[in-house]
């Protein structure tokens, strides 16, 4: 069995909300054969869930058994952006490939102040360009929230904006020189 991946720093409230998450994030990273399994990754967590809860919870987040990569059944959800196909161990390097593509595609701005990131997008593409933020494990991200055009981050450094929004326009102009690279010439 891998390790489980990391529980979101901070405190959880034991709420069902919560648990749904970490049963969201386990199920992602995780090749997970029976509920059993998903228990005692819970339990690991400090999160203690009957059968019968887990089995509820499992139902509610429409997940399902899919043959994982060593051709073995394991549960897993839906993907994001009403996915229907069930995605079980996304590594964090598709993440971060996603993350970097859609900065490519939608990042207008990166400004900093101290531990506060400012991205700015097309209108409407925020929520889209926050949720990839959010699926991709930056641990210098406390977190985020979305506007219509705009991406507040908090950063865990107090002083540690700078390096994020730099990060965020290197990602940008790197996916902005493949698309560039990937376009035909105009007749």
């Amino acid at each position: 069995m891998s390790t489980n991946p990391p529980a979101a720093q901070g405190a959880s409230p034991a709420t069902k909300t919560a648990r749904l998450a970490r049963i969201t994030a386990i199920l992602t990273g995780e090749s997970v054969r029976s509920q059993a399994e998903l228990a005692a990754l819970l339990a690991d967590d400090g999160v203690q869930v009957t059968q019968a809860t887990l089995s509820r919870d499992l139902v509610e987040l429409g997940a399902v058994r899919v043959r994982g990569k060593d051709g073995v059944l394991v549960y897993a959800v839906p993907g994001e952006g009403g996915e229907r196909a069930a995605k079980a161990g996304v590594t964090q390097e598709i993440l971060d490939a996603r993350l970097a593509r859609l900065c490519g595609e939608l990042l207008v701005t990166a400004e900093a102040s101290a531990n506060i990131v400012v991205l700015r997008t097309p209108p409407g593409a925020a929520n889209f360009l926050a949720l990839a933020i959010d699926h991709s494990v930056m641990p210098s991200i406390l977190g985020s929230i979305a506007g219509d055009d705009t991406v507040l981050l908090v950063t865990r450094d107090p002083q540690g904006g700078a390096d994020v929004a730099a990060r965020f326009l290197q990602f940008a102009e790197e996916a902005g020189h493949k698309l560039e690279d990937n376009q035909e010439p105009n007749n």
